[in-house]
């Protein structure tokens, strides 16, 4: 290669491009005594440290070591001055990266830092921040029962809409898809009717459930199916609940046919009682109606044939019932007065239900907590409703009736996560040491210092409140205790007792009858757990059902 037109270059890529060569004087300096043929090499004089760049030294853009060191060697030439960040550099590095030419970030680079961060963000469960010293609000749960298309849950999802936990943007769309199928009344119940079939029929099948708080106390809404085929799932919810909100249509012919024998509106009553609450709220629904326009006798006209039945299965008029009207469609009486209802003087719904004295429950109890459902997300996860104790993290419980030893891992209390949980909150607990499989709902989560009592054989104080013909020693049943349901038989009639005086019959007879108490050996076809009415109201109660109807109450 001719020497004369060798040239000392700037960088690699004027060699490339064909620019002017050097003056002769500085190339015979700078190569004296070296081969003159080979190429040479001028480094970067202006650089702080030595650089891979292939830039301009001029460029304001230039790379220093500590950032061009994997640049260098991996990426292609860099064009039009910029540099591109490396694959394996993070947005957090590229920030950070000290430009020699000057300048911070461009603010196209802190827009693109801003949009990342937005669509970075994981969207979490609404929890409602609480004050340090405030105190925890009480927690109750609320079974609305009664007969079919009574309107449970379109008042359930009004009280959702005042109470703000469900928007009007959400409402707006339930009510244009409800409109484009011919049910634009049926909008407000499907913010508690998520399933498809539930919103297709217009009828509740499965115990739906939502929250809403007020000043005092937070409230769970259990949405109890209506419908005769599906009062399992009602009995299940009512076992659940603190009170019961018993819902009764005012309109024409429907309140006859929720009442009459058959209808629901007897069979939910006397279920609440058997399940334990001690308090019920009648509402008398559709007052708006036409056929009723807020009128005053037909309101009492429901009253005075309700009373008698409900004094029958066990509630006092005086201190267990509370009567009050309202439209579940239109809200009137549910949050604010109704205009057109001068005549009730009493407090609006929700403001009745803050207004009702605490539970009396206490933490110091044994943990009793029945299982309602279960399932499988990262390990096993089980429902329920805390009956008695308290539960923390990482405690150790026992399973009944397998005796399984299980550890908390996590504790959800109305779907917040929580460190702690008191007597009467719906929990989602999950669990290590068990399998989702070796768990069934009716089981028992307990202390191993106070386990549960568990067997197939007992004996039982039984009210026969209807029954078409008599029974006697040998007759099948269906249970359900808590939240479990196994078949059983009576197996002997131990005495009768007297309705009056408590006295209990000398001879054992041989059959009972409608209205009649007796006591009576029972025995399961599995093993379930329970306890002495005496111990636990909640888990001493049961219920007998044959041929889709229930007879038998348990006090």
């Amino acid at each position: 290669m001719d020497p004369s037109t060798d040239a000392v270059l700037d960088s690699w890529e004027q060699e490339e491009d064909g620019e002017a060569p050097a003056p002769e004087s500085r190339l015979s300096d700078a190569f004296t005594g070296l081969n003159v043929n080979a190429k040479p090499f001028i480094p970067n004089v202006n650089a702080a440290e030595f650089s891979f760049s292939m830039v301009s030294p001029n460029s304001s853009h230039a790379l220093d070591f500590a950032s061009a060191t994997v640049v260098g060697a991996t990426s292609p030439p860099v064009e039009n001055g910029d540099a591109e960040m490396a694959a394996e550099d993070s947005w957090e590095q590229k920030g950070c990266e000290a430009e020699p030419g000057g300048g911070g970030p461009t603010e196209e680079d802190s827009l693109q830092e801003e949009v990342l961060e937005e669509d970075e963000e994981v969207p979490t469960p609404k929890v409602t921040p609480t004050q340090p010293n405030a105190p925890k609000r009480e927690h109750v749960n609320v079974v609305f029962i009664g007969h079919v298309d009574a309107g449970k849950s379109t008042i359930g999802g009004q009280i959702m809409y005042l109470t703000g936990m469900v928007d009007k943007r959400t409402l707006e769309k339930y009510e244009r898809e409800a409109k484009e199928k011919n049910r634009e009344t049926w909008y407000l119940s499907w913010a508690l009717d998520t399933n498809q079939e539930e919103r297709d029929k217009g009828k509740t099948v499965e115990v739906g459930r939502a929250y809403f708080e007020t000043e005092k106390k937070h409230f769970t809404i259990l949405d109890a199916p209506g419908h005769k085929s599906f009062v399992p799932n009602m009995i299940g919810g009512a076992s659940q609940a603190d009170l019961a909100v018993l819902v009764i249509s005012a309109r024409k012919g429907e309140f006859e046919t929720g009442f009459e024998k058959g209808g629901q509106t007897r069979e939910h009553a006397m279920l609440a009682k058997t399940a334990g609450v001690k308090h019920l709220i009648v509402l008398v629904n559709k007052m708006d109606d036409p056929t009723v326009n807020w009128s005053l006798e037909r309101y009492e006209e429901c009253k005075e044939k309700l009373v008698p039945f409900l004094k029958k299965v066990g509630f006092n008029p005086r201190k267990d019932i509370h009567f009050m009207p309202c439209s579940g469609l239109t809200g009137a009486n549910l949050k604010e007065p109704a205009e057109h209802c001068t005549w009730y003087t009493g407090l609006p719904f929700i403001p009745h239900l803050d207004s009702l004295p605490n539970f009396n429950r206490s933490s110091e109890g044994p943990v009793r907590l029945p299982i309602v459902d279960k399932y499988k997300d990262m390990g096993t996860v089980v429902l329920g409703k805390l009956e008695s104790g308290s539960i923390s993290k990482a405690q150790q419980l026992v399973m009944m009736p397998n005796r399984h030893t299980v550890e908390v891992l996590s504790l959800l209390s109305d779907d917040v996560e929580t460190d702690d949980a008191g007597p009467g909150e719906n929990l989602k607990i999950r669990l290590k040491g068990i399998e989702e499989e070796e768990i069934l709902p009716g089981f028992i989560l307990c202390t191993a210092e106070s386990l549960c009592h568990s067997g197939r054989t007992f004996d039982a104080q039984i009210v026969i409140i209807e029954h078409k013909s008599i029974i006697c020693p040998g007759y099948n049943a269906v249970l359900h205790i808590h939240t479990c349901i196994e078949e059983v038989q009576i197996t002997a009639l131990i005495c009768l007792v007297d309705k009056k005086t408590g006295e209990k019959s000398k001879t054992r007879p041989r059959f009972v009858k409608q209205d009649q108490v007796c006591i009576a050996r029972l025995r399961t076809a599995g093993t379930i757990c329970l306890e002495t009415f005496k111990d636990f109201p909640q888990m001493g109660r049961f219920t007998l059902r044959d041929e889709g109807q229930s007879f038998l109450l348990i006090t």
